[in-house]
């Protein structure tokens, strides 16, 4: 174990950039919001003052109206696609035009509650707070502004899960523009069968064209986009976020009632998601009312915001039994009896730590240790058998995607001994 955590430290200092954490050399060489989250937890074990340095960067990319992008391209490199000169955003640092699943607040209140050097804990925590307060602010007003209660995202890269079968049938309905030529660049770091297909990067590039077009205008974005979804994940990291910044705002004695409200209104909002005939939660195509059919690991995620009942976590808890028996290693991104399981195709079938960590972190939460620590002990085990890689086969173990990857390496060092 003190070989493998020594591993990855050093992956997190061989992918630090001056302040902040690359998820992997060539295939993403810039800052990803919720990579960085998770790279903090991890360089929090060993140089609190460093973990704090790298929100303080990822907070650069936040625009004037609370914005906080999914990339920031702190320095130019040409191995990556789409870059700044697509996104065209007109922000000093360049960044993307979309945001990322919102788990800023958690990691902040996390690093503080597991903090050693209190004093700068607290100091750095405060400072962010407003930062946090705005970003939320934005989430509720730009992507909720009807207050349902369900925050939006306008594209399949801001749930995180960016190839999810979840979204191919609203993909679909994505109108393909004229398109310049383009290359991939991640297709000459992981073999394809791992990546996204051809079809679906079509429809990525020409929603990121639209949206430049309308000047990344939130109004415009949320009234006339094709893609527009109440994911369960991103629905409940916010949610989770939400509760964790009523927390900080509780420490510092900041006003809370706004924050309450979007809790309130979330609380309401979420039981829209659950399918109770079939016991899990469920996305929401917001163009068409429609629940979306396909299971998805994002499913569990409402335990991590502690939304379910008693009784529903524990419908929750036997579909991921049955997904056990189907495979090797929890917890697989796509339900594995879904026709539409990819073991190694991005977030069609792979194991992703992240996900594990707040699945289990969840299911602590409602008095399920034996199986978080079941799905800790399966990322442990992927580790030590095939290295710290982006994402893992569900049956085999082998592992896929980047390698040397930051987060991977992070929540090893932050997740030792838990359930």
């Amino acid at each position: 174990m003190k070989a493998i955590r020594q591993q990855a430290a050093d992956i997190l200092r061989a992918n630090d950039r001056g302040g902040f954490t690359i998820p992997a050399a060539g295939l993403y060489p810039y800052q990803w919001l919720w990579d960085s989250c998770f790279c903090a937890l991890g360089w929090a074990t060993f140089d609190e003052k460093r973990a704090w340095e790298e929100l303080s960067w990822l907070f650069k990319g936040q625009w004037p109206d609370g914005m906080l992008a999914h990339i920031i391209f702190h320095h130019p490199d040409p191995s990556y696609f789409p870059g700044p000169e697509v996104w065209a955003t007109h922000h000093d640092p360049p960044t993307s035009g979309i945001t990322q699943p919102p788990v800023v607040a958690t990691i902040v209140r996390q690093l503080l509650e597991r903090a050693c050097d209190r004093t700068l804990a607290q100091d750095h925590a405060r400072q962010l707070y407003p930062k946090l307060l705005a970003f939320h602010r934005w989430l509720h007003g730009a992507r909720d502004p009807e207050h349902t209660g369900l925050v939006a995202v306008l594209h399949p890269w801001e749930t995180g899960m960016d190839n999810s079968p979840a979204w191919d049938t609203t993909l679909e309905q994505v109108p393909i523009v004229q398109l310049p030529p383009y290359q991939r660049k991640d297709t000459s770091h992981v073999a394809e069968t791992q990546r996204p297909r051809p079809k679906d990067y079509d429809r990525y590039l020409s929603l990121v064209v639209g949206y430049r077009e309308r000047g990344y205008e939130p109004e415009a974005l949320y009234r006339e986009t094709s893609f527009k979804v109440a994911d369960v994940g991103f629905c409940a990291l916010l949610q989770r976020a939400d509760e964790d910044l009523l927390a900080l705002a509780q420490m510092f004695g900041e006003p809370s009632a706004e924050i309450e409200g979007w809790l309130d209104r979330g609380r309401k909002g979420f039981r829209k998601l659950w399918d109770d005939h079939s016991g899990i939660y469920r996305s929401l195509n917001l163009s068409t009312g429609e629940s979306i059919p396909v299971i998805t690991s994002a499913s569990f995620l409402p335990l991590f915001a502690g939304l379910p009942s008693a009784e529903e976590a524990q419908r929750l808890v036997e579909h991921l039994g049955h997904w056990g028996d189907e495979v090797r290693y929890l917890v697989p991104s796509t339900d594995p009896a879904d026709p539409h399981f990819e073991p190694e195709r991005y977030w069609r079938g792979p194991v992703w730590v992240q996900v594990n960590w707040l699945i289990a972190q969840g299911l602590k939460r409602y008095g399920y240790a034996a199986l978080a620590g079941r799905l800790r002990e399966d990322i442990f085990e992927l580790v030590e058998g095939s290295g710290f890689h982006e994402y893992y086969h569900p049956v085999t173990g082998e592992g896929l995607g980047g390698r040397a990857f930051s987060w991977t390496a992070a929540l090893l060092l932050a997740w030792p001994g838990e359930g």
